[in-house]
């Protein structure tokens, strides 16, 4: 049995998922990364990236920024209908780095710190989160500055990718994670190659943080913090419910149920249900192999 302090954590997914892994023991979950730019903005933009209901709760929604007054502006919006906001500064990919976004904020401490101030200064709800997401530096030291900065100025909780900006498939640093949460006084959550509930297990017991956030492990196995070592037919049973009656587009639906049967098929069934091409041949392939009929 883990302890209840153990905090579950599901990264950036949409709301028809969130629903599934909340079903499974998931604690907290985040929207994908939003842009608070085009957010503000745009609403065509608002309505496609942020969708939520009543159930979708404690959700916190990220942010790609590197303005303080868009991301207060987007935090405005959101706050109503969120648990909090979460600004990333983790994000390794090109086009987040050229825009000024993602992990290059780990090396602009007073932005950040500025963006956290922002956010606290025009949301009036005090219970309302605002924390960040970062990657480590080769430095440490400096990683240990930020976060410092960071919690002085405000902010929630850090969850901590335990790899620098360059590291893609390197081992994951839990020992950086250690050192950060020793450094710390507010929650600290560690991230980085988490794929079984044991592994989640061990990974806070190494890094003696306040939870794990977990992206691609639950991607492949959704009732995973429930502690099954692969996706049992029933989780596949509430994604089909779930996903049907949320509207989920079908590329979504498919591409999900793929991921989750990665493990229960062979290569051949694998060839054939990644070539259906509707939600009626995906249902009777359910129904033909595994006895799911939703029809």
């Amino acid at each position: 049995m883990l302890s209840e302090c153990l905090i579950k954590v599901l990264y950036a997914h949409r709301l028809s998922f969130r629903t599934l892994v909340r079903k499974y023991d998931c604690d907290l979950c985040y929207t994908p990364m939003i842009v608070a730019a085009d957010f503000v903005r745009s609403a065509k933009a608002r309505d496609s990236e942020f969708t939520t209901n009543q159930g979708d709760c404690p959700l916190i929604v990220q942010f790609a920024a590197n303005d303080a007054r868009l991301l207060s502006d987007a935090a405005r919006i959101v706050c109503p209908y969120a648990n909090g906001i979460d600004i990333n500064c983790g994000c390794p990919q090109r086009w987040a780095l050229a825009e000024g976004y993602g992990a290059c904020l780990i090396n602009k401490p007073e932005l950040v710190r500025d963006m956290v101030k922002q956010v606290r200064n025009q949301v009036e709800n005090p219970r309302f989160s605002v924390s960040i997401k970062i990657r480590i530096h080769d430095d440490l030291t400096r990683t240990v500055d930020l976060c410092r900065k960071a919690e002085a100025t405000g902010v929630s909780w850090i969850t901590v990718h335990g790899r620098t900006v360059e590291e893609r498939h390197q081992p994951v640093h839990y020992e950086a994670i250690k050192i950060i949460k020793e450094s710390m006084s507010i929650p600290i959550v560690a991230n980085g190659d988490i794929r079984s509930l044991k592994e989640a297990e061990n990974v806070w017991h190494t890094t003696g943080t306040d939870g794990v956030m977990v992206a691609r492990g639950l991607l492949a196995n959704p009732a995973m913090f429930a502690g099954y070592e692969e996706t049992p037919l029933k989780c596949i049973w509430d994604w089909v419910d779930i996903a049907l009656e949320l509207g989920t587009p079908y590329m979504c639906f498919h591409q999900h149920l793929m991921y989750m049967m990665e493990k229960i098929t062979s290569r051949q069934e694998k060839r054939i249900f990644n070539a259906l091409s509707s939600t009626s041949a995906v249902l009777d392939y359910l129904t033909d192999h595994y006895g799911i009929d939703r029809t």
